[in-house]
This record gives C-alpha cells, structure tokens and sequence, in this order.
C-alpha cells in the first residue's frame, strides 16, 4: 500500500524545502506547481485546450501565467472555466505519478490543498509553519512581488490557524535542522502505521 501524505502551507511558510527534505528521505514527492508548468509549456497537455478556449493566453506555443493574470482580471468568470480545462489533467497526472510510485510514502505537495478539497484525497495531511515575521520576509526577500500582492495572496488562503488545526502533522520550519528532523519522525510514525494496518 501507498500512504499518500498532502503537503501544505500557506506562502512563504517553507513548503519547497520541506518537499525536498522528504525527497532527501527517500519519499516520492508530487508537485502541484511542477505538473502545471509541464502542462502549460510547448507541447504540453494544456495548451491545444487553453487556446481554444483563451486564445490571447498563448504566446511563444505555451500558456502565458501572466497573460492568464491579466485574463481573471478582466473577466471574473474566467478562472473557474481555466480551471475546469486544467484541473482535471492536474489530477490524471497525480493519479499517473502515484501509479508509478514505488514509495511507501507518496508526498504530494499542494500549495492549495484545503483550498481545493484536495484534503479529502489524501490518507494525512502535513501542514507548514513558521511565524509571521519569518514569512513575511522570507516572501519579501525574494523580490518577485510587493507586500500589498502579499497581502492579497495571502487573503485567498486558508488562515495558517486553521491549516494547522485541520493537519494530521505541523512542521515548524524555523530552521533547516529541525525541520528535517519532524519529517523524519512523520515518516516514522506513517511507516508505524502502515506496519499496524
């Protein structure tokens, strides 16, 4: 049996490097974001469908985020029809990665897990943290967007509070060294109860 454990956190809560930390284990690690690159760029699954449907989203044969950005801006309506040509290959492509799997732990790292009932579909959920200041800055230094985008991002997601108490596990990622250790007890007490199933 596969154990599929939903990694999660809020922006600028760590979650990339934790999603390593579990690869550096040995756990098969899915990336939500990773999939949705793959099927936007050339070639890719979702290009001839998004075309059809937002063609001005095309630009150098594969889909433009920015241009998509611009689209939901405009059109409200938008989003929900992107999603309805794009999340049904994120999750044929899920489904085909844990197929493949030859992990006892699948991590599938899902940046908006809760957000999208992507909960229910797991066997445990792994949530990220650290405080505020920490994440705020860790956000900031990367210089790819302003505070008021901050804010606005983080407006549309789950409150850290509630992600935390909906989580099987929290990991706190203050630092490198104690994050790695909690994942090293998550394996542990995931690898105990595949053994006690």
């Amino acid at each position: 049996m596969t154990f599929r454990l939903g990694l999660t956190g809020s922006i600028g809560m760590g979650k990339s490097t934790t999603a390593r930390l579990f690869a550096d284990a040995g756990c098969d690690v899915w990336d939500a974001d990773a999939a949705v690159h793959r099927l936007y760029s050339q070639g890719g699954a979702a290009v001839e469908p998004m075309r059809a449907a937002f063609p001005e989203a095309i630009i150098k044969g594969e889909v433009s985020r920015a241009a998509l950005k611009e689209i939901i801006a405009r059109d409200s309506s938008a989003l929900s029809r992107i999603e309805s040509i794009v999340h049904p290959m994120v999750a044929a492509d899920r489904a085909a990665f844990i197929e493949q799997s030859r992990s006892d732990i699948v991590v599938l790292d899902i940046p908006l897990l809760f957000e999208t009932g992507g909960n229910t579909r797991v066997d445990a959920v792994a949530v990220v943290t650290t405080d505020p200041d920490t994440q705020r800055s860790r956000v900031l230094e990367r210089g790819t967007m302003t505070d008021e985008q901050f804010e606005t991002i983080l407006s549309k997601q789950v409150p850290d509070a509630e992600k935390r108490a909906r989580a099987d596990y929290v990991i706190v990622t203050d630092t490198l060294e104690h994050a790695r250790a909690q994942v090293q007890d998550v394996i542990a007490d995931i690898r105990k109860r595949l053994a006690d199933a």
